[in-house]
């Protein structure tokens, strides 16, 4: 059986590999969204960051259908359809931008990837919102729609963005996770077809992302749970600050090496 580069792996690296998909699962299921951010920070820290991507694809592809249709297929279809613009922009600029990820060095990749990451969590953390009036709403959607879908191309890291417009046109709590779910799953979609053309998903890369899989589900299931029953706030801003310092080690690296 041809085990990709995970022939390359040494055990520690892939137990590691394996702790941060459990990781990134648990808070996915828990607040929504962030399980590319945990899973690209927390793996291109044991690897080429290229490789990060490719991991993180099929794992996010599968938690976000998950997501998508949890309330039932009628929320998310009526999603879909209230948020087309945005919807649209994203997985448009998702295509274009993943097709430059195997052109930039692994500094500026750690630096695109960085600056977002601790930028919007800690404006997330600080409480910072954005208001937009609802004749504004359709241009809101088209700029944020482009910033988003260019973040998810290069990192697969669309949901900060989301969450913020999602915020910042009063979106009620239950409704959100359903339209992150069809956001997050047209865009992984769509990312990883990108990628299958990028080059960045080939049959080298896939059994990574394979392997990481079943332990992400089980981290969603239980991030469910959190869901279900603790209080997200809390939970919500210990996930910010991880994030923050993952977001942190990626521009020591993209400025130091």
């Amino acid at each position: 059986m041809d085990y990709g580069v995970l022939s390359q792996f040494d055990a520690s690296t892939l137990v590691l590999c394996l702790m941060v998909a459990l990781l990134a699962g648990v808070v996915k299921g828990a607040i929504g969204f962030a399980m590319p951010l945990i899973l690209v920070s927390g793996i291109s820290s044991l690897t080429d960051p290229k490789l990060a991507i490719a991991a993180m694809l099929i794992p996010t592809v599968f938690s976000n259908i998950l997501q998508t249709f949890r309330q039932g297929v009628v929320p998310a279809i009526e999603a879909a359809q209230e948020y087309w613009r945005y919807l649209l922009v994203v997985c448009l600029f998702i295509f274009l931008s993943a097709q430059m990820v195997p052109h930039i060095s692994s500094q500026v990749f750690y630096l695109v990837l960085g600056v977002p990451v601790v930028a919007l969590s800690v404006l997330q953390l600080l409480g910072v919102q954005m208001s937009v009036a609802p004749e504004n709403r359709n241009r809101a959607e088209w700029v944020l729609g482009v910033v988003s879908g260019t973040l998810g191309g290069f990192a697969g890291t669309w949901g900060p963005t989301t969450v913020l417009y999602l915020m910042a046109i009063n979106t009620p709590k239950a409704k959100q996770m359903i339209v992150q779910g069809v956001v997050y799953g047209a865009g992984s979609v769509t990312l990883i077809m990108a990628h299958l053309q990028s080059g960045v998903m080939n049959r080298e890369t896939a059994p990574l992302s394979l392997s990481i899989l079943p332990v992400a589900m089980i981290g969603l299931w239980i991030g469910f749970r959190i869901q279900d029953r603790l209080d997200q706030a809390v939970f919500r801003k210990v996930t910010l600050i991880v994030l923050i310092f993952a977001g942190l080690n990626l521009l020591r690296k993209g400025v130091w090496g």
